[in-house]
């Protein structure tokens, strides 16, 4: 820094001065202390708030002028102030803050003077009140004073009378102890008025407040067994409990027992039955007494048993109401309705007894599909034995009435295939019983007897139809070879018998149940038929010579045989026919083999190849000689360019013509076989043939086995 550049020392000095004059200058000191102070803090705040609430009024004496002059104590001026009013008048402006600063110690000491006073004052009074109110409590001490004295008096006057109190006391207490036992005992061991006139009054029902009743009684006999259980042994009260409630319990069982005869009796006699929850707990009770059970169950038992059969009478004669539905017997002329509308009215009225006592024993349902076989367990609830028994009897007396019915109705039956029907409709029902109520319930044994019956009737009719099939002969004018119409309507009647035994088939039936089910009446019905056709064939072809008996019979074998191919159960059957039918195929066969054979010429050729035993030439034999073998091969030829190599006349007269087809093939495989084997024994040496291949290839087909088969239209495995 250059010299220029640095401030004097005087000037410095000088600055120096001045401030130290300012600084004490009181003005400059008053200015910057009030510049310096800070309005922030609160309790400054408050300070000024109450000096301007100190000056900014002024005491006022009810509008008369008062004046006020100050003195300061360092002997200043004297100013005064006039007011006008409550409000001070400034006549110049500051006056009064420079009044208050001069005025404010004088002022405080004012106000501390006049609150001092003011308290002074307050005190006397309080001073005199509590003088007052200790001369009160002087006298109220003297009066408890006297109090006590006179209490201590009372107290040992009334201390033998507070002692016998005491006493008294306790022994109220002991009796209430006793009493509240002996209440809480007759309460548990006997029984009110109520509840003994609820157990043994007939004005009373059997209902909710009887039950109640009853089952107090058995929680007072519990309770009592367990009381006289004790090492005392039975106490008197103990046994008179027990003997009142066993009155009062035999009372009220037989009050049970009346009651449910009386409902019994009602209800047996409605077609409608339900049964309310007041039964169903009556009759649980009464179970504790079997011989009243059994007795009201009975008249139960026989009035269910005059309803039933009253109602099945009504539903045979009469019908429903307002005659809907109508009688059952109008539709007597139909035997399977008739039948099946009596047998249905029976399940139903089963069913609806099973659903009453299941009802009125309280069973569960066990959830059985409608159908299903009933589990019959070895050793069923005792619900379930009285159950089945009440069924049995009410459903007794129903089967004499429907036993007499369905036995007209199926003695009255000529048709076979109506007998039948009726056999699997009881068959049925009978199936559908013993599921039910049991084998060895009354109407399973019935109906067990009626589908005997029937079976004998059915089975009489079909024997005395075969009778009559195998005693009806074979026209001898007749030269058809198509199955006779005894055979046909034997064979509609079988069909129909079997489509019966199809339908009648259980779904859990195994097919050897079914082949077994079927047995006799195959035997019965088939066999017959079988046995008529042969031996009336054979008869009639003694007769009549060029009748053909050999397709007469397996044209009949085959249609008897589609009659029963539909059909899985007649297998055996089936069987039967076919083994012979093979035979008599076998025979036909041969038979239609030897007749092209002759009719080709070769039969006799073919003859002795085959018997020929090399004792001499094959070309020696006469009826092998080259000009005889000539012969037959033209013969043989000729036969060949004919319809007879495709179509064979005889044979078109089988009604089935796979069977045509079969033994035609089979024939023609034989006969190139046999051209095979001439052919063989003639190109052999042994034979002396001249020129062999010349006299076989002359003809057709030249010696060629191949040809043959082509022209027969077969392959050389016979195919």
């Amino acid at each position: 820094m250059s010299l220029s550049q640095t401030p004097s020392s005087s000037s410095v000095n000088e600055r120096k001065t001045s401030w130290t004059f300012q600084a004490r200058n009181p003005v400059s000191l008053r200015l910057y202390k009030v510049l310096g102070t800070t309005f922030d803090d609160e309790a400054t705040r408050e300070s000024l708030a109450t000096l301007s609430e100190l000056y900014a009024k002024s005491v006022t004496a009810k509008g008369k002028e008062t004046q006020r002059i100050d003195t300061e104590e360092d002997g200043d001026d004297e100013t005064s102030a006039k007011v006008d009013g409550p409000f001070f008048v400034e006549g110049v402006p500051g006056e009064s803050a420079a009044r208050a600063r001069k005025n404010l110690r004088r002022d405080m000491e004012m106000k501390l003077t006049e609150g001092s006073q003011h308290f002074l004052k307050v005190l006397s009074e309080v001073d005199e009140k509590l003088v007052a109110l200790q001369t009160h409590v002087a006298a109220m001490r003297t009066s408890c004073d006297e109090a006590e004295k006179q209490l201590q008096l009372t107290d040992e006057a009334s201390k033998s009378l507070l002692e016998r109190a005491g006493n008294l006391r306790e022994e109220r207490q002991e009796v209430e102890v006793k009493k509240s036992i002996v209440s809480l005992f007759l309460s548990r061991f006997t029984l009110n008025e109520e509840e003994t006139e609820a157990m043994v009054s007939r004005d009373v029902p059997v209902g909710k407040r009887f039950f109640d009743a009853m089952d107090k009684t058995e929680r007072i006999r519990e309770d009592c067994r367990v009381l006289m259980a004790g090492e005392e042994g039975p106490t008197k009260a103990g046994l008179d409990i027990m003997t009142s409630t066993s009155s009062h319990l035999e009372q009220s069982y037989e009050k049970i027992f009346r009651w449910c005869s009386h409902e019994f009796l009602q209800i047996g006699r409605d077609s409608q039955l339900e049964v309310s929850v007041t039964m169903r707990e009556a009759v649980r009770r009464l179970r504790k007494r079997p011989e009243l059970l059994t007795e009201a169950l009975t008249s139960l038992s026989q009035t269910r048993q005059n309803t039933l059969q009253t109602s099945f009478l009504n539903a045979l004669t009469r019908g429903g109401p307002s005659g809907l539905p109508r009688p059952i017997e109008l539709h007597a002329h139909d035997p399977m309705r008739y039948i099946g509308d009596m047998l249905a009215w029976v399940h139903q009225a089963i069913a609806a007894e099973r659903e009453f006592l299941e009802g009125l024993f309280g069973l569960k349902s066990d959830r059985r599909m409608v159908g299903s076989v009933r589990a019959f367990g070895e050793k069923p609830s005792e619900e379930e034995e009285w159950i089945r028994e009440l069924m049995d009897l009410a459903v007794g007396r129903l089967c004499v009435p429907m036993k007499i019915r369905v036995q007209q109705t199926i003695k009255s039956q000529e048709s076979s295939i109506t007998s039948y029907r009726i056999v699997n409709l009881l068959q049925f029902y009978l199936h559908t019983m013993q599921n039910t109520i049991g084998k060895d319930a009354i109407l399973s044994k019935a109906l067990e007897e009626l589908t005997e019956m029937a079976y004998k009737s059915f089975y009489d009719s079909i024997e005395a139809q075969c009778r009559g099939l195998l005693r009806a002969g074979l026209e001898l004018d007749d030269s058809s070879v198509t199955p006779p119409i005894p055979i046909l309507d034997h064979a509609q009647v079988l069909r129909e018998i079997m489509s019966v035994y199809q339908s009648s088939i259980l779904e859990d039936a195994s097919t050897s149940d079914q082949i077994a089910g079927f047995r006799k009446i195959a035997d019965v019905m088939v066999n017959p038929a079988v046995e008529m056709c042969i031996i009336s064939a054979e008869e009639k072809k003694k007769v009549r010579h060029k009748w053909d008996m050999e397709v007469f019979v397996l044209n009949c074998l085959t249609y008897l045989l589609s009659v029963l191919e539909p059909f899985d159960f007649t297998s055996e059957a089936q069987k039967s026919i076919q083994g012979i039918l093979d035979t008599r195929v076998e025979q036909l066969t041969d038979d239609h083999y030897h007749n092209i054979m002759v009719d080709a010429g070769l039969d006799e050729v073919a003859t002795t190849c085959e018997k020929h035993d090399n004792s001499e030439p094959l070309s020696h034999i006469p009826s092998t000689e080259p000009s005889q073998l000539q012969i037959a091969l033209g013969n043989f030829s000729q036969w060949l360019s004919g319809p007879e190599v495709v179509h064979s006349t005889r044979l078109s007269s089988l009604s089935l013509q796979r069977l045509h087809n079969k033994i035609h093939h089979t024939a023609l495989t034989r006969m190139a076989k046999a051209y095979e084997m001439i052919c063989e024994q003639v190109r052999r040496k042994e034979n002396r043939y001249e020129a062999a291949s010349t006299l076989l290839g002359s003809e057709r087909p030249f010696g060629q086995v191949a040809l043959l088969w082509q022209i027969f239209g077969l392959r050389e495995d016979g195919l």
